[in-house]
């Protein structure tokens, strides 16, 4: 019988054979796998970005010539372009890039975008492994997202968590607000920006940019879909194009009766406060005092609005302006001309 053979087996003095143990990917949870495959899959394209810039007065003063900064950044194409963030690589006089491979080399500023935070380098190199850009319209609250950076100088570290929330919004350093920025669980530190921010395939989503000071777990990313929009024209012309009206403005509250008359969706409007001469403005007919209610079918609430709807409409093309003067209602054509670099 069959326990008569394994008792005669252990008589002999032999043990049983003993059942294979599980592989590595059986051992790790389904959790810890996605985060693995994840990291394997866009680890190699991410960089750490090293910078030297002239320092402020005050430092220069005390014998310090030139300050020194590190971030992260993931190499977009096999040919040597890297996306990382504007203010990790502004004002720099050298930049340095070293690979996951360890190889360190230079970088030249392609173009940077201050206003969506975001910049591209290029790398004398070629043959580069790359990371695969996702779609970041597609990314649900609650999903696994890594975050992949240097911060602190700590090379090739990786965090984990979920997206926190969708469609948040976030102001540059130039002022303009940046539009459907994600917000993550996914710890971040200095060092950490311009990193990308994946999902479980190990597409990147987003660009990892801000930490709330003094949070716990309040992190951003520019979604991919603008980093997407905003490499594509510093490859191509070296700087994004915005359109621009030329006016100064400023959020006013309307009167109720106003609003009921017009029907409008929302209780504030933009006035225009000044028209520069010579822009497309005064070629549209907008005159000091003319409150902006909608552009090109939108509704204009604050600047906020009224900045986003520029930065969407493509420079030259005609714009639908809609404006209260007096009791009247208007609807005017402007023609954009190119945002300043200035303004």
């Amino acid at each position: 019988m069959h326990w008569q053979r394994i008792l005669a087996t252990d008589l002999a003095g032999e043990s049983p054979p003993t059942p294979p143990g599980p592989t590595e990917e059986e051992a790790l949870d389904a959790y810890s796998a996605a985060v693995v495959r994840a990291v394997e899959r866009a680890g190699p394209a991410v960089v750490s970005v090293g910078m030297v810039r002239p320092a402020p007065d005050a430092l220069r003063r005390r014998g310090l010539p030139e300050v020194r900064g590190v971030g992260s950044g993931v190499i977009i194409t096999p040919d040597g372009y890297v996306l990382t963030n504007s203010h990790v690589v502004r004002g720099a006089e050298r930049i340095e890039v070293r690979l996951q491979d360890g190889r360190t080399t230079s970088a030249r500023v392609v173009g940077e975008d201050p206003h969506t935070d975001l910049a591209v380098l290029q790398l004398p190199e070629s043959g580069l492994p790359t990371a695969e850009l996702g779609d970041s319209s597609k990314l649900r609250v609650g999903q696994l997202v890594i975050a992949i950076g240097n911060p602190l100088g700590f090379a090739a570290t990786v965090t984990a968590g979920v997206v926190s929330a969708l469609g948040r919004t976030l102001r540059a350093e130039t002022g303009r607000i940046i539009e459907n920025v994600i917000q993550t669980d996914a710890a971040l530190n200095p060092g950490n920006s311009g990193g990308p921010l994946v999902n479980a395939q190990g597409q990147v989503v987003g660009i990892n940019t801000a930490v709330i000071a003094g949070s716990q777990g309040l992190c951003f990313a520019i979604p991919v879909n603008t980093a997407k929009w905003v490499a594509a024209q510093l490859i191509r012309e070296g700087r994004v194009r915005r359109a621009y009206l030329g006016i100064a403005a400023q959020t006013v509250p309307l009167d109720r009766r106003v609003v009921l008359y017009h029907r409008l969706p929302a209780q504030t409007a933009v006035r225009v406060i000044e028209v520069q001469p010579g822009s497309s403005a005064e070629r549209a007919g907008l005159r000091p005092g003319d409150l902006i209610v909608e552009l090109e079918g939108r509704a204009v609430r604050d600047l906020d609005d009224l900045q986003a709807a520029l930065g969407r409409h493509p420079v030259g093309v005609p714009l639908r302006v809609v404006i209260l003067r007096g009791a009247e209602r208007i609807a005017l054509v402007a023609i954009p001309t190119e945002l300043p670099d200035s303004a």
